[in-house]
């Protein structure tokens, strides 16, 4: 399983929100290149970076900061947050994504996600499934669609999307453990590499998603209250 920590950005720096919410924002570290850093000292390969000022504008805002740890570390990122166009997909690979999620693209403008699925492969285009309930939530989660979480993860499942990113929205930030039964149920009914994401908060979590059979983990707000320790990745990742 995929070690995947995340760096959000606002302002370029690196914070953290909780259920999505702006008025939440705690920042960590003025410089999210030291943190990626610091992942990397620890044998981390993965980095999941989030354009929170991009997710909130619908384009991409922070693809400098990409840039900057794309060309400084050898994580392998993958970026999210307001990509729209094909335009700022374009910025985002250019700027050192090794792939890129599209969540709210994907509901409300299928044609342009398909393409990219199309054009850049499966390897590179990672869906965003972010749930309140059992419906998909769009535009840094403002809003919620009319399209539940299996039936929008099968539809693109049966276009060529192999990777999901599953964040249960009540649990994001809150540090109260993932949604083990939403992840089974999702398991057990479509075949994906299924990234966890959300209410990370304890290093016994991390096995027990291991076995549901998710492909990666995305880890935040655990690592910077220091709930779980970049050592204990460290020991995980080596096995």
């Amino acid at each position: 399983m995929r070690i995947i920590p995340a760096i959000d950005i606002i302002e370029g720096k690196c914070v953290r929100l909780s259920k999505g919410d702006y008025d939440t924002k705690k920042i960590y570290n003025e410089s999210p290149l030291e943190v990626a850093k610091a992942y990397e000292a620890h044998g981390i390969e993965f980095l999941h970076l989030v354009d929170l000022d991009g997710a909130k504008s619908k384009h991409i805002v922070n693809h400098k900061v990409l840039e900057t740890i794309a060309t400084q570390t050898s994580l392998k990122i993958d970026f999210g947050g307001g990509l729209k166009s094909d335009k700022d997909l374009r910025i985002a690979f250019e700027s050192g994504a090794s792939q890129i999620t599209g969540g709210s693209i994907a509901v409300k403008s299928p044609e342009t996600f398909e393409s990219w699925i199309l054009n850049y492969g499966s390897e590179k285009i990672i869906l965003g499934a972010d749930v309140k309930g059992t419906h998909i939530a769009t535009n840094g989660w403002l809003e919620t669609s009319d399209q539940t979480l299996f039936d929008f993860v099968k539809d693109y499942h049966a276009k060529g999307i192999d990777f999901v990113i599953c964040t249960d929205i009540s649990k994001d930030g809150m540090l109260e453990g993932p949604a083990f039964e939403l992840y089974q149920n999702l398991l057990s009914q479509v075949k994906v590499k299924l990234i966890a994401s959300g209410g990370i908060s304890a290093f016994e979590e991390l096995p027990q998603l291991q076995e549901l059979g998710c492909e990666g983990v995305i880890i935040g707000k655990a690592i910077y209250e220091n709930r779980i320790s970049l050592k204990q990745l460290e020991n995980f990742i080596l096995g």
